[in-house]
């Protein structure tokens, strides 16, 4: 019993109610998504260091030891020793080295000019700001999932409470009816058609329990929060304000730089056209210097080698690089690299029309989303007092039992529609929001 209670025991500081912007907050914390995405930008921060430390001093150091096992011998004409020797004596095999050698030294490299480094450097600061830009665009993509999980989960709560009520409603008017029928007032045919509708709405409302479940575990999943962790949600859909809403939905041009997609195409824009300066720094000469410092020595014997002085030796070198003809390739880079420019520009143009369309769809579907709740609205009240008047009639033997039935399922169904009606709100408030831009902000 103990363990039981410490695996179920969930700490009183431990949040399980969210707000739609705290679970929006929740998400932007712990979405993998959104995770991988800042791991994308921390990548592109060591990028960029690898980038400038191109340009920093390069040192290396190097030591070396040779143990000449057995020494290579050059061949040398007799006479080259012995200037008696016969002229068809055999050559003399001479050893040329000694048994060990050893070397240290230390080289330092500088990179003085390269326009493709400089460029480089700029370019850098560009890929920061694509790889902060896609972090955002990622955190906008998890807004709108959760947002619209959150809106699913209560309407599904909502269809339920409505209908618990329909069944409690029901289950009276039953008792009722089943009371009349053992007085002789009604027929036996009348609590049966009663008992079918009560069974109708049972099995109702296992089925919108199961979505209530299903729409958790999706809210869950969004916010990536562990699927065992407790949530509830603290906003109420019926405290909205429709004609506020409608009134900050009114028609209105979208602005282009508040989509994160037209802001990324700007940032590939200018990589684009850092990409053509960085071909074209390909026809500038580069200048590089290199200073070495080293010690050297080499004897038969291993102690003296070591024990006895080593000689200095020491490099400067500086290197200018000037291209002169490459056959043309910078020349077609170059080309490429324009069409790559034209193409981003091409892209532009189209997410313009792309997000003018969604907007245009957007404001459609929401016009028609108020006006379809607001049908639906009227449709609920009819059916609320068509319940009310038929079992009024009912009652006092002037309707039968079957109107009553039908005005259930009647009310049964409006309500089922105005919740429709009022996610499929939600759903294009949300989808309005993003085509304009606005659903996220940092």
């Amino acid at each position: 019993m103990l363990l039981a209670a410490l695996i179920n025991f969930v700490p009183l500081y431990a949040q399980t109610g969210y707000s739609l912007k705290e679970a929006v907050d929740y998400a932007i914390k712990h979405n993998l998504n959104v995770k991988n995405a800042q791991l994308d930008g921390i990548s592109a921060e060591a990028r960029i260091g690898e980038i400038r430390a191109a340009g920093l001093p390069q040192v290396n150091a190097n030591f070396s030891y040779t143990d000449n096992l057995i020494i290579q011998r050059f061949f040398l004409p007799a006479n080259f020793a012995d200037p008696n020797a016969p002229a068809d004596a055999p050559p003399v095999a001479l050893k040329f080295g000694v048994k060990y050698q050893g070397s240290a030294s230390a080289t330092l490299n500088q990179l003085i000019f390269n326009g493709s480094y400089f460029i480089g450097l700029k370019a850098a600061a560009t890929y920061r700001e694509l790889a902060q830009k896609g972090v955002t665009q990622s955190k906008v993509t998890v807004a709108e999932a959760v947002t619209k999980a959150y809106y699913s989960a209560q309407v599904a709560e909502q269809r339920a409470k409505l209908l618990d009520l329909n069944i409690a409603r029901v289950d009276s008017s039953m008792r009722e009816t089943k009371a009349m029928n053992a007085s002789g007032f009604v027929e036996l045919l009348d609590v049966n058609r009663l008992e079918v509708q009560i069974n109708n709405l049972q099995t109702e409302r296992q089925k919108v329990q199961n979505l209530i479940e299903l729409s958790y575990a999706l809210l869950k999943y969004q916010m990536g929060m562990p699927a065992n962790d407790p949530i509830q949600l603290t906003d109420d859909i019926n405290a909205l304000d429709v004609e506020a809403l409608r009134a900050s939905t009114a028609d209105a041009l979208p602005n282009y730089e508040n989509r994160i997609e037209f802001s990324l195409l700007n940032t590939q824009e200018k990589l684009a056209g850092l990409d053509l300066r960085n071909v074209r720094a390909g026809y500038l000469p580069t200048l590089n210097a290199s200073v070495g410092y080293g010690h050297n020595n080499g004897r038969d014997s291993f102690n003296d080698l070591f024990g006895s002085k080593w000689f200095n030796n020491s490099v400067l070198t500086i290197t200018l690089n000037v291209p002169i003809f490459d056959g043309f390739s910078k020349h077609y880079q170059i080309s490429q690299k324009k069409i790559a420019i034209d193409k981003v520009k091409n892209n532009q143009t189209l997410l313009k029309q792309s997000i003018d369309l969604e907007n245009n769809q957007a404001s459609i579907n929401i016009k028609n989303a108020f006006a379809t709740l607001e049908t639906q609205k009227r449709n609920l009240t009819l059916a609320e007092e068509i319940v009310r008047v038929t079992k009024i009639k009912y009652k006092e033997g002037v309707g039968s039992n079957i109107e009553v039935v039908n005005a259930e399922s009647s009310l049964k169904e409006a309500q089922t529609n105005y919740f429709t009606a009022l996610y499929d709100l939600m759903i294009a408030k949300v989808d309005l929001s993003k085509a304009k831009g606005e659903l996220y902000a940092e």
